[in-house]
């Protein structure tokens, strides 16, 4: 079992279980991404906020709620 480490703190690995029989090449680890509003619990207050333009760009108001995108690079279509 062989894993990647994480890119972010956010992103988590998980080993896939590969049958015998199975007809494709195994995909041996698979990612997700855990939002990080699971880990804020309550939106204390006064929270540093990002300026309009800047909140507009990257979806949310807060910083401690911003998560970054990096879609992985797939073979195929």
């Amino acid at each position: 079992m062989t894993s990647q480490a994480p890119k972010n703190s956010e992103e988590r690995v998980y080993s896939v279980y590969a049958g015998p029989f199975d007809p494709c090449p195994p995909v041996t680890c698979k990612t997700y991404v855990v939002p990080p509003h699971l880990f804020l619990g309550f939106q204390p207050p006064n929270l540093p906020q990002f300026n309009l333009p800047e909140a507009l760009r990257l979806g949310t108001l807060w910083p401690a709620l911003y998560s970054p995108y990096t879609p992985q690079i797939r073979g195929g279509n």
